[in-house]
């Protein structure tokens, strides 16, 4: 079962849809928040707590909105540490937006507030001279990759704050500066971009996170 962890970010109906969308969805009778998706044999379900995380078989993070508020609201729900546990111990794991940029030390964007600490590294603000948010599509660089399958493709991005290049990134975007645009290290994979919102690029990626990664 993968489960998309809901701290309440607005994105989590367009990534549900997104999962949906790959396959045959229903809705079993006897779990409301379940669904499936038959045509290619996986199931999600929207968790909230350290149970739902522990019955995961892959954990999908998405993010929309502040880092610190991101945080503080995975602290409050008090599934900071099983998270990082989880992944740790090899649950395959897909952050988007801030859900990859969660996965280091801290953020300029709140710098008294601790990230997951999975990575070392900052995260950091556009340059001042930059228009932000970075909003709208831009091509990848992509490196070797499990989750992106062509060299060169255009997916959507609004965010103002980046993770710079990183030793694990597959995937590199040039906006005023070059940054990390997709992550994968082992079972754990990152997007700077919304998938949600990329079209059939983003649809093949969550595709292959779901089936391959």
């Amino acid at each position: 079962m993968i489960a998309i962890l809901d701290y309440g970010a607005g994105n989590l109906r367009s990534v549900e849809n997104t999962l949906a969308e790959l396959g045959q969805a229903s809705r079993p009778a006897h779990a409301p928040e379940a669904h499936s998706t038959r045509e290619i044999g996986f199931s999600y379900r929207v968790v909230r707590d350290t149970e739902g995380l522990r019955r995961a078989s892959k954990i999908l993070l998405p993010g929309v909105g502040h880092f610190g508020q991101m945080m503080r609201a995975l602290d409050a729900m008090a599934v900071r540490e099983t998270l990082v546990e989880r992944i740790r111990a090899g649950v395959p794991f897909l952050g988007i937006c801030l859900g990859l940029q969660a996965l280091f030390e801290g953020s300029e964007e709140a710098p008294e507030v601790r990230g997951l600490g999975i990575y070392p590294g900052i995260v950091k603000r556009f340059p001042q001279s930059a228009r932000v948010p970075h909003m709208g599509w831009n091509e990848l660089e992509v490196r070797q990759s499990r989750l992106i399958s062509k060299p060169r493709l255009y997916v959507y991005f609004a965010h103002s704050y980046y993770v710079p290049e990183d030793p694990r990134a597959s995937a590199l975007c040039t906006y005023v500066v070059r940054y990390t645009a997709a992550l994968e290290a082992g079972n754990v994979f990152g997007v700077q971009f919304h998938p949600e919102k990329s079209g059939p690029a983003g649809l093949g990626i969550v595709g292959n996170f779901v089936t391959q990664c």
